[in-house]
């Protein structure tokens, strides 16, 4: 597994990610950076009225990305590919707006409607365009999908956000923690996507800014030592020497590695995941929705990402030997105190689970999309639940492997899809009065 992670993440993945979304945002002549005004303007615009607002949509989305990828993949990052991943992880993420802003799109103008509400996902659109041309291919790739859906929903959905909700409170018994939250996940998931908008909505707002509010007053704190910061994630991002070099290119190769896989698995623009809430928005268009997919990424990788990085090196902690969750939560209690690491660490409880049920109602489209009956929605409930357990015991080495894996997969399928329909789907054209920016 290790060496097909080495090809997929080395390598594929940062060219196809990055690659696609330099296309994609030439050809959508950067609206969301030279007109920010007007893309302020259409996300007030957005809601049409009545069912699942754009707002409520955008923070289940963030529910689904937020947590362990802004904590634990940002200190993973940092140990495994030093300062410079940090680096690869905001050109990342630069990118992946634009294929962000595509995906949410297409899935919205491929969603199903069901009495007065909404849904979809990836694997709706890359059924219905693949179809066109290739019908038998195009049923396959989206029922692959759907299943990847599932693994991803119980893998890096629900295993990987559990390991890191046992490591904060070890004196808790895991299996315990792991059934509270399996228990509670099921009580929602049962109230569909409704209830599920509702918790994230209350839950994810609130998180999001003290998190900011507890990072900025770090960051400002220690502003004497941010350049020094900022000039290690460059140098060590971007060093011809370094690139051209032995162990120091390695060394750029691991930056770049980790950082764009990290930031895939912090914001997962391009995996095909968080269309699945945007499609249940009842917004006024594609373009208004896909603009929120944009903002989901800023906010997520941009602005929480960057928080986190910028404290865990303002602190000593990887030069301890610590990693993920452990060395995020030194590192705020080394330089804001004893209240700052407890409050990170019921932060980490609370945003794992805000990803479980927001992954189990993901899981839940995709079981839809597999077949109508309910048997098999009951027994995935039954393994989410015992993926909640297993999760917080489970090898850590083998739960990165799996997950960037599983992902790598989801990315490949999905921005394929995007590529073979850009044109024919007219997701790069974005409306601007009488003419397109």
């Amino acid at each position: 597994m290790e060496i097909i992670n080495t090809v997929l993440s080395g390598m594929l993945m940062p060219a196809l990610l990055i690659g696609t979304g330099i296309w994609f945002a030439v050809r959508l002549r950067f609206f969301y950076i030279f007109h920010p005004i007007r893309f302020c303007k259409t996300l007030a615009q957005a809601h049409k009225g009545g069912g699942v607002s754009p707002v409520r949509a955008l923070s289940q989305a963030l529910a689904g990305t937020l947590g362990v990828g802004n904590m634990a993949g940002v200190a993973t990052a940092i140990v495994a590919g030093g300062p410079g991943s940090i680096f690869w992880m905001w050109i990342s993420a630069l990118c992946a707006m634009s294929v962000k802003y595509a995906e949410v799109r297409i899935a919205v103008e491929h969603r199903r409607r069901a009495g007065e509400e909404f849904y979809g996902g990836a694997m709706y659109y890359i059924k219905d365009i693949l179809c066109r041309n290739l019908p038998r291919a195009g049923a396959v790739a989206g029922g692959g999908f759907a299943l990847l859906c599932l693994t991803n929903s119980l893998l890096t959905g629900n295993i990987v956000q559990m390991h890191a909700a046992a490591s904060v409170f070890p004196w808790m018994p895991p299996m315990i923690l792991g059934g509270i939250v399996a228990a509670m996940a099921f009580v929602i998931a049962c109230g569909g996507a409704g209830r599920v908008s509702e918790i994230t909505m209350g839950l994810i707002p609130f998180l999001s800014g003290a998190y900011m509010l507890i990072s900025m007053i770090i960051i400002v704190r220690n502003g004497d030592r941010l350049p020094q910061v900022l000039g290690e994630i460059f140098s060590s991002g971007v060093s011809v020497r370094a690139a051209a070099g032995g162990v120091a290119g390695f060394a750029v190769n691991r930056a770049i590695r980790f950082g764009v896989t990290r930031g895939i698995f912090s914001n997962e623009a391009g995996c095909g995941t968080s269309p699945t809430a945007h499609a249940a928005a009842n917004t006024k268009s594609a373009h208004h929705q896909g603009c929120f997919g944009i903002f989901e990424v800023f906010a997520d990788t941009i602005v929480l990402c960057s928080m986190t990085a910028f404290v865990i090196l303002l602190s000593d902690g990887a030069e301890q030997g610590m990693d993920g969750i452990p060395l995020t939560i030194y590192a705020y209690t080394a330089l804001a105190g004893r209240g700052a690491g407890i409050f990170i660490g019921i932060s980490v409880i609370l945003f794992a689970f805000a990803t479980v049920i927001c992954q189990t109602q993901y899981g839940a489209v995709a079981i839809g999309y597999l077949t109508s009956k309910k048997g098999p929605y009951r027994l995935y409930l039954a393994i989410q639940a015992l993926a909640s357990i297993c999760g917080t015991v489970i090898s850590e080495g083998l739960m990165w492997q799996a997950a960037d894996l599983v992902v790598s997969l989801m990315t490949a399928l999905n921005v394929g899809c995007l590529l073979w329909c850009a044109k024919r789907e007219g997701i790069l054209q974005v409306p601007s009065g009488k003419r397109s920016l």
